[in-house]
């Protein structure tokens, strides 16, 4: 009579045991053989099956099904179905009710079911189905449930989604130009708004690049892009230039600095490309002058301490010369003094430069023509890009060009030189057989060297006369020597200034050009008005609004450096903020660098802009990673500091209570000549092309403005740290997080538990939960440690292990050998990296568990209560 309930295991046994008299289903004799089947079905079943019979709806389960009832189980046998669920019976018995009532099944995927788990209401999903059970006569009689719970990856997924959204969020707040391409074809998935400004606002995301950007063909960017997919390494590229044509992308040739780094998944294979960059056109221009002109400095200035110093007349001239060819890039320069004869046309040749003295050994002395005369006049510079064709040049000359066996002449550059007492010594000539060669630049070096071979040459000859007179040559030579360096200091200074110039220049050259773009379009939208127009004024209105972000852009930078940008400070929980930036840090500086963040237990509240901090950090581990070139370790740290009169003095504080944030290399260092110099403007310590000098002087106006300082320390060859130190805020953070507000339930007995983890600060916190939660436990730092304590009698009911341990042994080769010993040993995986590397691509045994850092602690307290109730 009761096979049907046989076998079933432990719920088959407490279904055979059950009072079934005192409920309307009676005694298991007399219920109908649908029911007998239904329920057989059930005890049998692998996968969680559940019954709700009669009008009651009462409940029967087999074992597959008790971890759904959790708590509620044993209780839920045999009661009605609206009492078991009372909490999510406004959800499922609507449910039921339709099923009963049309005969037809019902399933649903991720329901949400708000359900009283651990004393509190708790999101809860699941994948279920409800299906008729017809009775003897043809009505349904009852519903067979079916079903398991997803919401372990329901909040898995939405906490990825949740720092996929930050993670754009950050790309877009970025500085630089940022966009993701996925597969072979690099298709864009992701652009940033300085991206779009830079390219125009194309149309990007679903298109491959070759698609989007036609006019890169042959500029090399699509070839770089497949070696960077094809072999996995990361493709750096520096002031490389590019020629863009597409409405709305920034105009002409520019330069950009940019990197290509391979986006890999799970199993290690490329499947994308991160881009990350810059546009330093501005910044290469301004270096290629910058470096033009401090050659031609350091030229100027070379030549002015040697001829100090010379005083033999034909070394200086020969110097002088040299130097001009030098400057110019010339392939010929010549030194003629002016030396009349009887017919007021002979000139002397003095010095070549570039060619031998034979070369003009066949020809005559310049004569007083329209192309020399000006210079041996002091008239001024004569300059021609095309000499044969200047009509000063052989106007009544029997030949066509340069005469037959001179030196190949076509671009021309003449300056003379001056005494300081009105007369003209001679002139510097400069020649190159390609036309147009010298430049309005070219002439005011020439010009300099000129004023410096003039003084020389006075000073040679002055010391000549003094000599031979031998008359007061002591006071006379002083006396020139401090008339020349007060003439060299004024050419510093006037050096310096032009240096300013060219940066201030700039700067107006940027805004000249971005008022333009907006007064610009502003003239033709009120013209188009006036005519009662209206097509095409949204483009006009794009290019204003472009040019006025643009030129906040740049407000904000001149701002960053002076401290008198805008920021949003928030009272902001350091901690949280470094540790979710950990994942990007180390994804940005690669996987030769190790990266560990040491967060301080119980650090202070800071008030501060948490976007420029997070800008702060990235672009400090950038500067870290880009001085280990060779790899090493990039350790950033938190701590609460307190700072007395003498501290605070030191780091030109006030005294008081501040946090610190310090990111260590183990890289090149900084040279103890420039450490003070290094948060100046377009000041870097790298070699000229390879930064632009600006990001640490925007992070140290960005922390004093938010009241705080920046300390370097360093040592050559040993690396450098980096302290950021800013005020503490003085209250209680409000958190916008609901999992902070949970509780830690004091769900343990007493239960030991065996903590391993190298890390005493998370091993703190880690005992500490436990403690709160009501449990008992053992630390140990390594797994040799772990291993001797598992080895002993002592009592442990869980081990929680780090998988990544020193000593020789990672934590699941530790959990591995203590189940040989304790079969059956609940474990709890601990975790910085990716769930399936750190314990094997996810193979877990059954009452082993992995949780990733950083987690909430009530959710740490709320897994250790569920692996010990299982």
């Amino acid at each position: 009579m009761l096979d049907f309930l046989s076998g079933g295991g432990g719920m088959g046994e407490r279904i055979r045991a059950f009072p079934w008299t005192q409920t309307p289903l009676g005694a298991p004799e007399t219920w109908p053989q649908s029911l007998r089947s239904a329920i057989s079905i059930c005890l049998h079943s692998s996968f969680p099956t559940a019954i709700y019979w009669g009008p009651e709806l009462r409940l029967l389960y087999n074992d597959a099904w008790v971890p759904v009832a959790a708590d509620r189980h044993p209780a839920a046998l045999g009661q009605p179905g609206g009492e078991v669920w009372s909490d999510i019976w406004s959800v499922v018995g609507p449910q039921l009710e339709t099923v009963l009532a049309t005969g037809e099944g019902f399933s649903t995927f991720d329901q949400l079911l708000p359900m009283m788990r651990d004393g509190r209401v708790q999101e809860t999903y699941w994948n279920y189905s409800f299906t008729p059970i017809r009775g003897e006569d043809g009505g349904v009689a009852g519903v067979l449930n079916q079903g398991n719970e997803t919401t372990e990856r329901i909040l898995r997924e939405r906490n990825r989604e949740a720092e996929a959204t930050r993670q754009r969020r950050l790309f877009e707040q970025a500085p630089g130009f940022i966009t993701v391409l996925r597969g072979p074809d690099h298709v864009f998935e992701f652009v940033n708004d300085a991206y779009r400004r830079l390219f125009g606002d194309r149309d990007f995301i679903g298109r491959s690049a070759r698609d989007v950007f036609p006019e890169l063909v042959g500029q090399r960017f699509f070839e770089w892009l497949d070696r960077a997919y094809t072999s996995g390494e990361r493709f750096v590229a520096e002031r490389s230039p590019i020629q863009l044509d597409y409405p709305g992308a920034s105009a002409g040739q520019r330069f950009l600095d940019f990197i290509y780094e391979p986006v890999r998944d799970d199993t290690g294979r490329v499947t994308g490309i991160f881009c990350e960059g810059f546009d330093v056109t501005n910044a290469y221009v301004a270096e290629q002058a910058l470096r033009e002109q401090s050659a031609g400095l350091q030229t100027l200035n070379r030549i002015a301490a040697a001829t100090i110093v010379e005083q033999d007349l034909e070394r200086i001239v020969q110097l002088v010369t040299d130097a001009g060819r030098e400057l110019t890039g010339a392939e010929y320069g010549a030194f003629f003094y002016n030396v009349v004869d009887a017919a007021g046309e002979s000139y002397m040749l003095y010095s070549l430069s570039g060619v031998p003295r034979e070369a003009f050994a066949g020809f005559p002395m310049p004569r007083n023509t329209e192309v020399f005369g000006p210079t041996f006049t002091g008239a001024g510079v004569v300059r021609s890009d095309d000499i044969t064709r200047d009509p000063r040049y052989g106007r009544n000359a029997p030949w066509a060009g340069m005469p037959e066996g001179h030196l190949p002449v076509t671009s021309y550059l003449a300056v003379p030189v001056a005494s300081r007492e009105g007369g003209v010594i001679g002139g510097l000539f400069f020649g190159h057989a390609e036309a147009a060669r010298f430049t309005a630049r070219h002439e005011e070096l020439i010009l300099g060297l000129a004023a410096q071979a003039a003084i020389a040459i006075d000073n040679a000859r002055l010391i000549r006369r003094v000599q031979e007179a031998n008359e007061d040559l002591e006071q006379r030579v002083a006396d020139r020597t401090a008339e020349l360096t007060q003439a060299h200091e004024t050419l510093r200074q006037a050096q310096k200034m032009e240096a300013v110039g060219q940066l201030t220049g700039g700067i107006a050259h940027d805004f000249n050009n971005l008022l333009a773009g907006i007064s610009g379009s502003l003239e033709i939208i009120e013209r188009r008005l006036a005519q009662g127009r209206a097509d095409g004024i949204d483009r006009f209105l794009q290019g204003a609004q472009t040019s006025a972000q643009r030129a906040a852009a740049l407000t904000q930078r001149l701002l960053a450096f002076s401290r008198r940008q805008t920021l949003d400070p928030k009272p902001t929980d350091v901690n949280r903020l470094v540790f979710g930036m950990e994942d990007l840090i180390r994804r940005t500086v690669g996987p030769a660098i190790k990266v560990e963040v040491v967060g301080a237990g119980g650090l202070w509240i800071a008030k501060v802009d948490p976007a420029q901090l997070e800008s702060a950090l990235l672009n400090l581990a950038i500067n870290a990673r880009d001085a280990m070139p060779d790899g090493g370790r990039l350790t950033i740290e938190t701590a609460n500091k307190w700072l007395d009169d003498r501290a605070a003095r030191d780091r030109d504080l006030p005294p008081g209570q501040y946090l610190s944030i310090c990111v260590t290399d183990t890289g090149t260092g900084i040279a103890a000549d420039i450490v003070d110099r290094i948060f100046d403007p377009f000041f870097t310590t790298k070699p000229i092309g390879q930064g632009t000098g600006l990001g640490l002087s925007m992070i140290h106006g960005f922390v004093r403005q938010s009241g705080g300082q920046v300390r370097v320390y360093t040592e050559p060859g040993q690396g450098t740290t980096m302290c950021l130190y800013l005020p503490r805020l003085i209250g209680e953070l409000v958190e916008d997080r609901e999992e902070l507000d949970a509780k830690i339930a004091e769900t343990g007995a007493g239960e030991t538990v065996l903590v391993v983890d190298d890390e005493t600060t998370v091993r703190m916190l880690i005992v500490e939960i436990l403690t709160e939660a009501g449990y008992r436990s053992i630390e140990a730092d390594d797994g040799p440690s772990a291993l001797k304590i598992l080895g002993s009698d002592a009592r442990i009911d869980l081990l929680i292990t780090d998988v990544g341990l020193p000593g020789g042994m990672n934590g699941r080769q530790v959990a591995d050998a203590a189940r040989e010993t304790r079969p059956g040993l609940k474990v709890l995986f601990v975790t910085g990296y990716a769930e399936n590397a750190a314990v094997g691509n996810g193979h877990l045994e059954p009452g082993m568990e992995v949780i990733t850092k950083p987690f909430v602690m009530s959710d740490l307290a709320a897994k250790i209560g569920d692996l010990l109730e299982r």
